[in-house]
């Protein structure tokens, strides 16, 4: 008899897909989607025919971004960065001749926003949420041999539809999946941790299947330790949906401190067929939260010490490489941040999958608004009359899609703790009123909220929708607890909203702490947004009650822009470079173990009579020290040392000063002499565990180029900073230098970023100007291999050069 031969449809996937590629769909093989597009900014007419004509059309590489290429003008709306929306479309030629399998679709990780997709004319599905991951099944339209063409239509005409910066397109990947008619579900493969011991971990795997499942196939489920060992295996009857433990003997746990991840494989076997594969990373952990000690991971009590991120990157917009925000969470882990916020919406899923790997707990976050739209301020923050675009107009229809879509899409990711359906949509009279907000009764932000109006929507309704979204996140996963951030505490305490949450996530109100716990014992509070503030610190540190705080923000980030010039709102702890600024090594000393010092400086502020509070001492100095002769300068501290002293040229100029725990700062004044100003940090017993200098910088007279990699695979992106120097080789902080950046080789230069929140410039050429002595330049490298040479020149100094080597990304 002879035996036949075939290939299984894993085999075939294999073969036509590189192994590497991978779409967080959960189902078949999948290869990124960027290359080959076109893109015209206009709302062309029949452009999703295949035969029009799109020849002269501008040639992109997807992610794309089209609003932070185009010009700054204060005609555009401020809330929005002052960079232009519009309407755009994309097109991409493709032959799926060589497409191997039976189902073909199309996964996007991201459009803003209310994107409709076209295969070949028609209609696919149309999408409004900018934030939400969705796909399309391109099976039926395509053609096997010939040409098709995929065509995506975006809408962003209402150009101030959110409080902070979007961006424009497709800004996040596509990738195209193939798969057999039978298959795992859209997310289709999950997990949680049921139980933990020392001695054993229960982990419970759920699957969804689509397509005809044959009577003779099995689901395999393999867990496999980071060396690749299995550590748990089952074999069992595929159904559409059923739910598997798998127990693994001396669990390694996930923690903040050990990342630990797993490989989860899922696999659909009938007979010697393989009919689809899955494989996610996998963390072993418990969350426990209770409202009288807080937060704990793995039985163990911690403070949350969060910051709230937006999902741009200045110059760069909405395109975010893998590398740039690595950079950016490993400087917030090293102030001591253990913890992220999405504010306000769903993030890149390379963001979640960075955050599993450097050990950052995630508040995964839904909305900024529900069914009615906020005020969004266009000639600068609280200025003016504000629009009332958004996205209201969709979220009866998609909100629940939307909500469960993420809960489904990121569930899997251990650094996730909570689930946020809203943030501030309880903010008074913006739009929801109550009788609450008149008189007496309100007891903060009456003057903003204006009192109660009878004729706003009606405050009740918040905790209807609550109820609703919170029953979707926990029909998508009951293992994690939903939250909401709640900005008119005192409103939103008359209406359902807190009873429908599990964690009650209080904004700017840590004068309601106290209280409410008193008032409402069964509750758990945090602090879900928060200033930087010493005294919004202590509130969490000094209460148990209280898990943590999530700062206001993180990084700098475009839109929400005061009155032009203004790229955006310049409250982070890090700037739009990615650097730590003065705020953020002051919050270093508020929450990181290891010894901190550091110095700013400034003018000794003069008594004004008409301040209702005396000038206190800055949490944001800068580390200069270039003054006249003479001046009296305040010199403040950032430490975590139980006192300091301050010396120049060796000299004590300050004395031993205990800290201050009313301020969290140690300062003196002195008078200005050119030389080298140190802080010394000592513990209580007087040995000295910290210290930080500053040098008084000459003019500038060359440029210092730094690549923070010299070696890398094609294809990756590398950061070169830029220091302007004086003629002893310090750092000039005064330094603004105009810099122009020329790569040669197989690299270009994505952007150059100084860090000023007023430069509104061309931020696409090669020409940049410093800030504070400092520039940043994005380099991406090509796909082939090669040395790359990165020059930096600048009038009347002496320039820099770094060279990269690129070698093969196989």
């Amino acid at each position: 008899m002879k035996t036949k031969s075939f290939l299984s449809v894993a085999m075939l996937l294999a073969l036509f897909f590189p192994m590497n590629a991978y779409a967080q769909a959960s189902f078949g093989k999948s290869s990124l989607f960027n290359d080959g597009w076109t893109f015209v900014r206009d709302d062309v007419e029949g452009a999703e025919a295949p035969a029009f004509n799109d020849s002269r059309w501008m040639p992109v590489r997807l992610p794309h971004d089209w609003s932070v290429k185009g010009t700054l003008s204060p005609d555009n709306a401020s809330c929005t960065g002052y960079l232009p929306a519009g309407i755009g479309w994309y097109r991409k030629h493709f032959s799926a001749s060589d497409f191997p399998l039976e189902k073909t679709f199309i996964y996007f990780e991201g459009v803003y926003n209310r994107s409709s997709v076209y295969l070949n004319g028609h209609l696919l599905g149309e999408r409004p949420s900018g934030y939400a991951s969705f796909i399309y099944d391109m099976t039926p339209y395509l053609n096997r041999s010939g040409d098709n063409v995929l065509a995506v239509r975006v809408d962003h005409s209402r150009k101030a539809d959110s409080r902070f910066y979007t961006g424009s397109g497709i800004y996040r990947n596509v990738w195209l999946i193939s798969s057999g008619e039978t298959h795992f579900a859209l997310w289709g493969v999950g997990y949680a941790t049921v139980s933990l011991t020392p001695q054993q971990a229960v982990v419970r795997v759920d699957t969804q299947v689509e397509g005809p499942i044959p009577a003779s196939a099995k689901l395999v489920l393999t867990l496999k330790d980071d060396a690749g060992n299995m550590v748990a295996k089952s074999v069992t009857k595929a159904a559409v949906k059923q739910n598997v433990d798998l127990k693994v003997k001396a669990p390694h746990r996930w923690d903040m401190d050990d990342p630990y991840m797993y490989t989860l494989e899922a696999a659909l076997i009938s007979g010697k067929n393989e009919l689809d594969r899955a494989e996610v990373k996998a963390g072993i952990r418990t969350l426990a939260f209770d409202p009288n000690t807080g937060f704990a991971l793995n039985g163990v009590n911690r403070k949350v010490k969060g910051v709230c991120l937006h999902h741009d990157a200045g110059v760069l917009g909405a395109v975010v490489p893998e590398e740039v925000w690595e950079r950016r969470l490993l400087n917030l882990k090293a102030i001591g941040t253990n913890a992220i916020r999405t504010a306000h919406n769903p993030q890149t899923p390379v963001l979640y999958d960075l955050c599993d790997k450097l050990g950052l707990l995630v508040m995964d976050e839904a909305f900024d608004e529900w069914e009615y739209n906020k005020k969004k301020w266009v000639e600068g923050w609280n200025i003016g009359t504000p629009a009332m675009e958004g996205t209201a107009d969709f979220f009866n229809e998609w909100g629940e899609r939307d909500v469960t879509d993420m809960v489904r899409r990121d569930r899997n990711h251990p650094s996730i703790f909570l689930w946020s359906i809203g943030n501030e949509v309880d903010y008074p009279n913006d739009p929801y009123s109550h009788p609450i907000l008149d008189g007496g009764n309100f007891e903060f932000n009456q003057p903003m909220s204006g009192g109660y109006k009878p004729d706003a929507p009606d405050a009740m309704r918040i905790g209807v929708i609550a109820k609703r979204l919170a029953a979707c996140v926990r029909a998508a996963d009951p293992s994690r607890p939903v939250t909401g951030a709640l900005a008119g505490v005192a409103m939103s305490n008359q209406t359902a909203y807190p009873e429908a949450v599990d964690v009650v996530g209080y904004n700017y109100s840590e004068n309601r702490y106290e209280k409410d716990h008193a008032t409402y014992p069964d509750r758990i509070i945090y602090g879900s947004e928060n200033s930087s503030g010493y005294d919004a610190w202590k509130a969490v540190r000094d209460n148990e009650f209280i898990f943590g705080q999530f700062i206001w923000t993180g990084i700098d980030y475009i839109g929400e822009s005061r009155a032009w010039p203004s790229r955006g709102f310049y409250s982070g702890l890090l700037d739009l470079a990615g650097n730590i600024k003065p705020r953020g090594r002051m919050r270093a000393a508020m929450w990181c173990e290891d010894p901190v010092c550091y110095i700013g400086t400034y003018p000794k502020p003069q008594p004004r009579p008409d301040r209702r509070r005396p000038m206190g001492d800055s949490s944001d100095a800068w580390d200069t020290w270039n003054y006249e002769e003479g001046q009296i300068i305040r010199v403040v501290c950032y430490t975590n040392a139980a006192q300091a002293r301050l010396l120049l040229d060796g000299k004590e100029v300050g004395a031993m000063t205990p800290f201050n725990d009313q301020t969290g700062i140690i300062g003196w004044d002195v008078p200005y002499k050119a030389g080298v100003l140190k802080a010394e940090g000592y513990d209580a017993s007087g040995k000295k565990v910290s210290e930080y200098e500053i040098r008084t910088a000459l003019r500038p007279a060359s440029l210092r180029a730094m690549a923070d990699r010299n070696e890398l695979a094609a294809g990756g992106l590398v950061h070169v900073a830029v220091e302007v120097l004086d003629d002893n080789g310090n750092l000039v902080p005064l330094g603004d230098n105009e810099i122009t950046c020329m790569v040669e080789g197989p690299a270009r230069l994505l952007g150059m970023e100084s860090a000023n929140n007023t430069d509104m410039g061309n931020w696409n050429d090669n020409v940049q100007r410093a800030y504070r002595g400092r520039l940043l330049a994005y380099v991406r490298t090509g796909t082939d291999p090669g040395t790359i040479k990165v020059r930096f020149t600048s009038p009347y100094i002496k320039g820099s050069e770094v060279e990269i080597v690129t070698l093969s990304a196989f």
